[in-house]
């Protein structure tokens, strides 16, 4: 297998030799943004979207992207195009350039923008077929009036220490309740539910991140005829539901069979599941 090529600044790097300083303050504060992009058949999925919500994130910080998004774009598609990658991820980032041992970003200078292209493997094959378990966690999603869960931004620790705890709980994925006490998100995907035929999701203010395989999954439902609800939800309705799954750019669609011990539905992936996930995949691979 080829070493992969990881953009920085214009530049190609092979894996082992692409670097940034120590004095980064993304490395140093989690100063930066970034996407998460899936590659197929050799192009990346909904990149205009994403790089609207790069460009979104990097506003919300203060962050000045040294390129325009048409530029961030032909960046984008020439490293797929460098490596040769059919399928596979993108991982675009910004971060905040190189500074002082202090968090002020006017002592930081040159943001860096850093392009990967490599596979992504988040969930075992298998557990599409017959569902994942979750397990509801005490981490909370960031409040809103803190740091909006809307940035995509290098501090990931509130999704990270979730994910432990989901991990200890014995389970890869760990939900989260927002500050008060609603259905947010996973640590790493958004979070659907059907009742009686309907499709429900936590709506943006719950304190979610506005996922664009989240908004792609409305859109297909929606052209199917099934209703679908951005309403506030509780761990009853998850309890209470039918069917359950996930959304992500890593995970696409997976089924969700069982939350906290409990059985969901029928305790196997459900057919409003199974038909949004045979529409997803014909849509990414068309």
């Amino acid at each position: 297998m080829a070493t992969p090529k990881i953009y920085i600044n214009g530049k190609y790097f092979d894996k082992p030799d692409a670097k940034i300083s120590v004095y980064d303050h993304g490395l140093l504060y989690g100063d930066g943004v970034f996407e998460g992009i899936r590659i197929y058949a050799g192009k990346a999925f909904k990149l205009k979207e994403h790089i609207v919500r790069l460009y979104e994130s990097a506003r919300h910080i203060k962050l000045e992207i040294p390129l325009t998004p048409d530029q961030m774009a032909k960046a984008i598609n020439d490293t797929i195009a460098i490596n040769n990658k059919h399928e596979g991820y993108i991982r675009p980032l910004v971060t905040r350039g190189a500074g002082s041992l202090g968090i002020d970003p006017r002592k930081t200078s040159d943001p860096q923008v850093i392009i990967i292209v490599d596979d992504i493997s988040l969930y075992p094959p298998e557990l599409y077929e017959s569902g994942m378990e979750i397990a509801t966690v005490s981490t909370i999603r960031n409040h809103p009036n803190a740091l909006n869960p809307r940035i995509k931004s290098l501090n990931y620790l509130n999704n990270i220490l979730a994910k432990i705890e989901g991990n200890l709980a014995g389970c890869l994925e760990a939900l989260m309740l927002n500050h008060k006490g609603e259905i947010a998100e996973c640590s790493a995907d958004n979070v659907f539910l059907v009742k009686t035929g309907i499709l429900r999701t936590p709506p943006l203010d719950a304190g979610i991140l506005e996922g664009i395989t989240r908004n792609t999954v409305i859109g297909l439902a929606k052209d199917a005829g099934i209703v679908v609800q951005e309403i506030a939800l509780t761990r009853h309705d998850v309890f209470a539901a039918d069917e359950c799954f996930l959304t992500g750019t890593g995970a696409e669609i997976i089924p969700v069979t069982k939350c906290d011990g409990r059985a969901i539905g029928a305790g196997k992936p459900g057919p409003i599941t199974k038909q949004l996930r045979e529409t997803y995949h014909r849509l990414v691979r068309s």
